[in-house]
């Protein structure tokens, strides 16, 4: 599984199935929430890197939070303290940041 399926089979099993748990690559990470807003996160290894996935928060004023307030399932995606993809109703989108800090496609 590439990086990008791998970040959208991780929105799949937080954002559509809800899951408490997501499984990847033999192994399962706990999905929690944030302390302020509830939004779910979850931190997960691939490729030998550490990422998080955090729920979009829809009170802020972005394009994505936009989507959220639409009813649209978005959640942004960071490794080495920088986004670098979003995942919007299962269409990944990645950021600059995905190749500044070398991600394979």
């Amino acid at each position: 599984m590439t990086l990008g399926e791998t970040l959208i089979e991780v929105w799949r099993q937080v954002m559509k199935e809800e899951a408490a748990r997501v499984a990847l690559g033999g192994k399962k990470y706990r999905v929690g929430s944030t302390s302020r807003n509830r939004l779910r996160t979850v931190d997960f290894d691939c490729g030998g890197r550490r990422f998080t996935g955090i729920e979009q928060n829809p009170e802020t004023a972005s394009r994505w939070a936009k989507l959220a307030r639409a009813g649209q399932r978005v959640m942004q995606f960071r490794c080495e303290a920088r986004y670098v993809a979003c995942v919007a109703e299962g269409k990944l989108t990645r950021y600059p940041a995905w190749h500044s800090i070398g991600l394979p496609e």
